[in-house]
């Protein structure tokens, strides 16, 4: 009769940890989106480059490595799928000489760092190639 307790309590232990660890996490461009809160899926790089370099240097990478979806030339943010991943990247002005990069890879409820740190890479690349 103990061993039945013992995987009732199991049950609703487990159970309990699962609605705990998931959730939403809020994208660079201000969205929410299902996932597990305590993953890291974001990285934020600056670069001395303009916003017109940064901007132009992730459409390259993005289109280059998957299908761009969302090209927002107000805010300066973009949404992509990459090798079946969900990719936000969104590039703000800190100062007169130098540009922030906020990219975020998530696949399902999981997240992707590795791929977020390729495309970040990638971007870097690019910006020594673009004028």
């Amino acid at each position: 009769m103990k061993i039945t307790n013992f995987k009732s309590v199991l049950a609703v232990a487990l159970s309990a940890l699962a609605l705990f660890v998931s959730g939403c996490v809020s994208t660079p461009t201000g969205h929410s989106q299902a996932g597990v809160p305590l993953l890291k899926s974001t990285l934020t790089r600056r670069y001395p480059r303009s916003v017109e370099q940064l901007v132009a240097a992730t459409r390259v990478v993005l289109t280059r490595n998957g299908k761009l979806s969302v090209d927002n030339s107000v805010d300066n943010s973009f949404q992509a799928k990459v090798n079946e991943r969900d990719v936000w990247v969104k590039i703000t002005k800190v100062d007169d000489k130098v540009t922030e990069l906020v990219i975020m890879v998530r696949k399902g409820l999981g997240a992707d760092i590795d791929l977020a740190a390729e495309l970040d890479k990638q971007i870097a690349l690019q910006l020594t190639v673009t004028p």
